[in-house]
C-alpha cells in the first residue's frame, strides 16, 4: 500500500475515528484504525465492537492496500506533523510496519493483520427511517440526561426509537424518563420500526 494525503484532511478523520478507540484494550486489535487505500480514496475505520465509526478521504493511491495501526500514536503524530505537508503512508506486506513520511519526518509504526479487525457489517436491516440531522440532534439533546450508565440493566443503556407517523425517543433511568418527537421530513421505509440504539 502506498497513498499521500494532505495532513488537514487526514488530521480531521482521525480526529473523528480514534475517539472511539479506548486507550487500554484486552483485545490489541481494538486498539488499532483500519486504513485501507484504493480508489483514489483512504478510508479510515475503528471499532470498540459496540460502536463503528468510518471516515473516507480523497488521496493519491499510488499502490492499493489496508493494514492496522494504533489510532492514538497515529493520531498523535500526525496533529503534530506541519500544517500544508503531504503525508506519504506506505506498508510493505513483507514487513508488519507501515512508514509514515511527511517533508523531512519519517516514523515507522508496527501493524498488525487487517485480517484480524473486526468486522460489524450490519447486513440486511428490516427495518429504516430517514431523519433530518437537526432531529436526530434535537431528540438526543431532549433525551439523553435520562440514559441509563448501570451495567446491569444494560437494555437501558441507550435510546429507544419508534417510527409510527413520527419519530419518538424515549430513555429511562431509574425514576427518571424522558421522551421527544419529531415529524418525519421524509418517508418511512417501514413504519412501526423500534430500535434501541447504544448511547
Amino acid at each position: 500500500m502506498k497513498v499521500t494525503v494532505e495532513r488537514a484532511q487526514l488530521l480531521k478523520s482521525l480526529g473523528h475515528v480514534h475517539r472511539v478507540v479506548e486507550r487500554r484494550n484486552t483485545i490489541p486489535i481494538l486498539g488499532n484504525v483500519l486504513v485501507r487505500a484504493e480508489n483514489a480514496k483512504l478510508s479510515l475505520k475503528a471499532t470498540d465492537l459496540d460502536l463503528e465509526v468510518t471516515e473516507t478521504l480523497a488521496a493519491e493511491t499510488a499502490t492499493a492496500g489496508s493494514t492496522t495501526v494504533p489510532a492514538h500514536m497515529f493520531y498523535d503524530i500526525v496533529r503534530k506533523l506541519p500544517d500544508g505537508s503531504q503525508i506519504v503512508l506506505e506498508a510493505d506486506g513483507d514487513r508488519a510496519v507501515l512508514a509514515i513520511r511527511a517533508g523531512r519526518s519519517r516514523f515507522t509504526l508496527q501493524t498488525l493483520p487487517e485480517n484480524d479487525f473486526p468486522d460489524l457489517a450490519a447486513g440486511d436491516m428490516s427495518h429504516s427511517f430517514s431523519l433530518a440531522a437537526k432531529d436526530v440532534k434535537r431528540l438526543i439533546d431532549r433525551t439523553q440526561f435520562a440514559i441509563s450508565t448501570e451495567e446491569t440493566r444494560y437494555y437501558l443503556n441507550g435510546i429507544y426509537l419508534h417510527a409510527a407517523g413520527s419519530a419518538k425517543a424515549a430513555t429511562l433511568r431509574g425514576v427518571a424518563t424522558a421522551t421527544a418527537t419529531a415529524s418525519p421530513s421524509s418517508t418511512w421505509s417501514s413504519p412501526r420500526a423500534p430500535r434501541a440504539c447504544p448511547a
